[in-house]
């Protein structure tokens, strides 16, 4: 599947406008390409901040209510930009495909990895 970078970090931006982040002030947004469609996920805090959801883990699970269980790329808009945390990595091990993009954007930043490169022992179903 090719990846139109640009327009991926465009709606990642786009979405970080709906961010809820009273606690850290720290707005993330997030796009996911999956089933040849994007889904835009924002970071939603909380003040018991355990319940806090990732930008990301929130545009997958979008994805995967929709009935998607292969996610071809994860763009992630910050500023400054932001590498995802482990859990949010740990989901995209569950649902990234093979050749899944791992893009982190901020101002004047875009850069591209493999999900690999940013979670080298992926644990999956794989392990078993």
């Amino acid at each position: 599947m090719r990846v139109d970078i640009d327009n991926l970090v465009s709606h990642a931006k786009q979405a970080r406008k709906n961010a809820y982040a009273p606690y850290s002030n720290f707005s993330v947004g997030a796009a996911v390409l999956a089933c040849d469609r994007i889904y835009h996920g924002c970071n939603v805090e909380n003040a018991s901040y355990g319940l806090t959801m990732c930008a990301e883990r929130v545009a997958i699970f979008k994805a995967v209510s929709d009935g998607c269980r292969s996610v071809d790329a994860v763009a992630i808009y910050a500023e400054p930009k932001a590498y995802p945390c482990g859990a949010c990595l740990q989901v995209m091990a569950e649902f990234c495909s093979e050749d899944c993009k791992v893009i982190v954007a901020g101002k004047n930043v875009v850069e591209v990895y493999a999900l690999s490169e940013l979670l080298p022992h992926i644990f999956s179903k794989d392990t078993f």
